[in-house]
């Protein structure tokens, strides 16, 4: 009776321990990953994932827009497995140079999740690449980006955005880039992560980026 008891007390302690075991953290849902497949050239993140889009304008183009304030502008594009929301998180990280203005400005923000947009003859709903938003905190402004070309490329849009020169964090160092007549819509190319390095100051994660 005595061995029966202890085999039941044990059992039952099994039990407990087998209800009170964390739950395996779920899989982001399909349309999460199928946005996340596009915008980092079909990687996910592990922990993290990186796209980077550049634009370099050169003389004739700018000839051609006299009224348009950049000659470089550079998009770091950020996302990571957040397990409380099963939804990747995004963020991003702007380089600009501007043709009349010396140094190197940059600016960066959260963009949230991935946008979805559910079709009447699509169930579950699907990713969507148009406007996505991204903000700069403390009423900083943003852009929205928008995939095209065969995900090959990014669409920049901007009313307005704080930026600072030099990496500076510092109040008196921002400034912003208002979205004039040629400065408000910007078509960036995917390319080399290493071509938006200079937009990560921390090492560690500056070091993960480079073995992707």
């Amino acid at each position: 009776m005595r061995f029966a008891a202890v085999i039941s007390l044990c059992a039952g302690i099994i039990g407990l321990i087998v209800t009170a075991a964390p739950a395996v953290a779920a899989e982001p849902q399909q349309p999460d990953i199928a946005f996340a497949q596009r915008m980092f050239a079909g990687s996910l993140p592990k922990p993290k994932a990186y796209a980077c889009f550049v634009r370099r304008y050169d003389a004739a183009h700018l000839a051609q827009h006299p009224l348009q304030k950049v000659s470089v502008m550079k998009l770091l594009i950020t996302a990571e497995y957040d397990t409380d929301f099963k939804a990747f998180e995004y963020s991003f990280r702007l380089g600009v140079n501007f043709r009349d203005r010396p140094g190197d400005f940059d600016s960066s923000g959260e963009c949230g999740k991935a946008p979805t947009v559910r079709n009447a003859d699509t169930d579950p709903p699907v990713a969507a690449g148009v406007d996505f938003e991204c903000d700069v905190d403390c009423d900083g402004g943003g852009i929205a980006v928008n995939l095209e070309n065969g995900d090959n490329s990014l669409i920049v849009k901007l009313d307005h955005i704080r930026i600072w020169k030099g990496n500076s964090p510092d109040e008196k160092a921002a400034t912003g880039l208002q979205g004039g007549a040629d400065d408000r819509v910007f078509r960036l190319d995917r390319t080399a992560l290493n071509e938006c390095a200079p937009l990560v100051a921390d090492r560690k994660e500056l070091a993960a980026m480079r073995h992707k």
